[in-house]
């Protein structure tokens, strides 16, 4: 049983007169004034099997006040659950039920429920504030993008087969422990895969790093094939603890055989994969090749964003794939002005955004001035009304990397830390519902 608000808060309730104190009790002032968002949070919870009976659990609205807090101030759970029992701020903001300080455990499964749709509606709200007050207006805005990494390892074919490997042991090891005493015949090839996949890193010469990987290919398929016994043995065994073991083979299996196939393809035939067929993590599937503007590689997922003359976060795209600037120029424009209803009076884009038909698209919808970073070949007087204004709108466009920059370093939007797709959308969104109401909470009128 979940209740929603702590029913009675400690008269001892106090913010530090420092910046942080301050600072926390403005963003917890805020949530007072909007209730509703804790139902939101209620329904993520209930979606988690939360019982109407038994034991009270963490409050809603304190789940959502750790969420807040765990990315306002960068903290591990571990981190956070030391704060929460140690700082009388902390204690105030979060609003735990009185001489009761949750686990880390406690808030990583409450935290980590909720969705990142849900976190997308709060920082609409966010939003709606700042422009009831006037922080924010949406008429003249900035776009730019970026790479958050998922929380993966740099791949490589070797590593790859390796992770595939030592996860297979282990799914072997659960299953003698689910198989009811019935022997499941299997070898532990670990230690042979360590040493091909470490050899293939120093090994000097095509044909004899070839070999190695020919070696190391082996030996990934022997561990498949006793994982698929592994797997028909199971069969006849039904729990609850077979019926996971069962779902995470359904899981891993394809994955590992795409990571064979690709690395056969790759270094024993010398063909080229295409980015969108090659899978980068056997942890992390759903993470995407990222090269940004001819820099380093990287592996996660690529954002557009939209920021506001107040440096808000107006919106948030997590994008599929390694999409060009150019082809979603559009999208976002549209969806500002679906969210502001109506086309921003100004608004001004990084170079790679630049083409003649998002320029002529984006004065028919009724931008007055749209400036480019870089012209990339379009006409000056095409974009703006005179050469003052496009250096205006292109030198508030670089705010935007100010942004960008305190919300990787600060907010961690540079990597995220949770597993799975789902959870790295929310950990997104939480990052910047974080930023956003901090400086929300700056400018907001006294």
């Amino acid at each position: 049983m979940r209740q929603q608000r702590t029913i009675q808060a400690s008269l001892f309730d106090l913010f530090a007169g420092h910046e942080i104190g301050r600072e926390l009790k403005a963003i917890s002032v805020w949530l007072d004034e909007h209730p509703a968002l804790v139902e939101l949070v209620a329904k993520d919870l209930r979606c988690r099997g939360a019982k109407e009976t038994g034991r009270h659990g963490l409050p809603t609205e304190s789940v959502l006040r750790c969420a807040l807090l765990k990315q306002h101030r960068q903290l591990s759970y571990e981190e956070l659950a030391f704060h929460l029992e140690d700082s009388a701020s902390f204690r105030a903001f979060a609003r735990p039920p009185l001489s009761w300080t949750p686990k880390k455990s406690v808030l990583h499964k409450t935290i980590s429920a909720i969705g990142a749709e849900t976190w997308e509606t709060i920082n609409r709200a966010v939003l709606e504030s700042a422009r009831g007050e006037k922080v924010e207006g949406g008429d003249v805005i900035r776009l730019d993008s970026t790479v958050t990494d998922a929380l993966m390892h740099e791949p490589s074919d070797s590593s790859l087969l390796w992770d595939a490997v030592r996860v297979m042991a282990r799914m072997l090891k659960a299953a003698e422990g689910l198989a009811g005493g019935v022997k499941i015949a299997w070898r532990d090839r670990r230690r042979a895969a360590k040493r091909r996949a470490f050899a293939i890193q120093y090994v000097r010469g095509r044909p004899r790093r070839v070999q190695r990987y020919r070696e190391l290919i082996e030996i990934t398929r022997a561990m498949l094939a006793y994982l698929d016994a592994a797997a028909a043995r199971l069969q006849l065994v039904l729990n609850p603890m077979t019926e996971l073991w069962r779902a995470a083979f359904a899981d891993n299996r394809p994955l590992i055989e795409r990571i064979i196939s690709q690395t056969e393809r790759r270094v024993l035939r010398g063909q080229a994969v295409p980015a969108q067929e090659k899978i980068v993590s056997l942890f992390e599937p759903h993470a995407d090749i990222i090269v940004k503007g001819g820099r380093d590689t990287q592996y996660g997922h690529k954002l557009n964003l939209v920021a506001g003359r107040s440096g808000l976060i107006l919106d948030l795209v997590i994008e599929t794939g390694n999409p060009a600037d150019s082809e979603r120029f559009l999208p976002m424009l549209e969806r500002h002005i679906a969210v502001w209803g109506r086309a921003p009076r100004q608004a001004a884009a990084d170079g790679g955004y630049a083409s003649a038909d998002n320029l002529a698209q984006a004065k028919a919808r009724g931008v007055a001035d749209m400036a480019f970073h870089k012209k990339a070949g379009l006409r000056l007087e095409d974009m703006v009304r005179s050469r003052w204004v496009y250096r205006k709108l292109r030198n508030f466009r670089a705010g935007i990397e100010a942004g960008i920059s305190c919300l990787e370093r600060a907010y961690g939007l540079a990597r995220c830390t949770w597993r799975g797709l789902a959870h790295f959308r929310a950990y997104v969104w939480s990052c910047v519902v974080a930023y956003n109401l901090a400086l929300f909470t700056r400018l907001r009128p006294a």
